[in-house]
């Protein structure tokens, strides 16, 4: 190799990068302990900035563009330097790329439940995952806040930080939308957005822009889910009490028939609210099947006091309150006289 092959090499007249597709994020050009010829050349693409670093200090930030290297391009690092000569001779300084593309499908998600507070429910344990995008906004930030004098910086290496900030955020994004969870779980396009905005802060402060994000699921606990469904049974039926007692009931009998064939156990397979429910009916039916008898014919007294007798084994199974089972013993007694 010759004296001239040798010295040219010391000297570099093209920076420039082309991403490789390996989720690079910021990527410092390799000097090698070479200098930048002055006069050379600077080719920043577009979704890129270029930041020259002096001496530990940033100098200057380019954006997309094709630069000639000269004191009107570079006019701060001059400043820093203060080369004599016209800053015609070689100089040294890092130089690093940044990537300002939109980073899309970053997957975010709980691990474990999260606790939300909930103006209808109190305290709501919850599951959620979906998407998001963000590009660097800010290069002196990112450098300065996150990737600093590393060669490369990538998606992966933020990848966990990112993820804690969005799930960190998900019960101010309830708490900022005041809408009832479950009216956000209905709409998960209004539940994404108020996650974007309560997230969006902490990603500035990073030197990021967080672009969007979709929820595409929202998964509640199955305490919760069971209210749901009864809100939506009841929702059915309207305001009519005795059509959603019969609509507990309905929800009860297979339960009961469980309970039944497990040994007669009817208060632990149905719960106490169905199981009163289920009285309140039987008793409701007891009492019209009397009705119609007397319109009939006369009321046997043996068949009162066995009718008696059930609404009593009811009220001792907590089926009938003792108010329930008076008023049904009084109608029945009436109609011995």
């Amino acid at each position: 190799m010759g004296l001239m092959d040798f010295v040219k090499k010391q000297f570099i007249d093209i920076l420039e990068w082309t991403e490789s597709g390996d989720g690079t994020l910021a990527w410092r050009y390799p000097m090698a302990g070479n200098e930048i010829q002055y006069g050379g050349s600077l080719t920043v693409r577009e979704s890129q900035v270029a930041v020259f670093v002096n001496e530990g200090k940033i100098a200057d930030v380019f954006a997309p563009g094709r630069y000639t290297l000269n004191t009107n391009t570079l006019p701060v690092l001059t400043y820093l330097q203060h080369w004599d000569k016209l800053f015609q001779s070689p100089f040294k300084s890092d130089v690093y790329f940044f990537s300002t593309r939109q980073q899309v499908d970053q997957r975010w998600g709980t691990t474990q439940p999260v606790t939300i507070r909930d103006k209808d429910f109190g305290a709501v344990r919850l599951r959620a995952f979906g998407n998001y995008s963000y590009r660097i906004a800010d290069a002196r930030v990112f450098y300065t806040e996150i990737s600093g004098t590393r060669d490369r910086y990538t998606l992966a290496d933020l990848d966990g930080q990112l993820r804690a900030l969005m799930l960190q955020h998900i019960s101010d994004a309830v708490a900022a939308s005041g809408i009832a969870f479950l009216d956000l779980a209905a709409n998960q396009v209004e539940f994404a957005t108020q996650l974007q905005l309560a997230a969006a802060p902490a990603f500035e402060k990073f030197g990021l822009k967080l672009e969007s994000v979709t929820v595409q699921n929202l998964s509640l606990p199955e305490d919760l889910q069971k209210i749901l469904d009864q809100k939506i049974g009841m929702g059915m039926v309207g305001s009519d009490m005795g059509k959603f007692m019969q609509y507990q009931t309905a929800q009860s009998m297979p339960k009961f028939a469980e309970g039944a064939g497990q040994g007669g156990i009817v208060g632990d397979a149905m719960g106490l609210g169905a199981g009163v429910a289920l009285g309140q009916v039987m008793a409701q039916q007891l009492s019209q099947g009397l009705q119609g008898a007397a319109a009939a014919a006369s009321v046997k007294p043996d068949e009162v006091m066995a009718t008696i007798e059930k609404l009593g084994e009811l009220k001792a199974k907590g089926l009938l309150t003792a108010d329930e089972f008076d008023a049904k013993k009084a109608e029945l007694l009436k109609k011995l006289v």
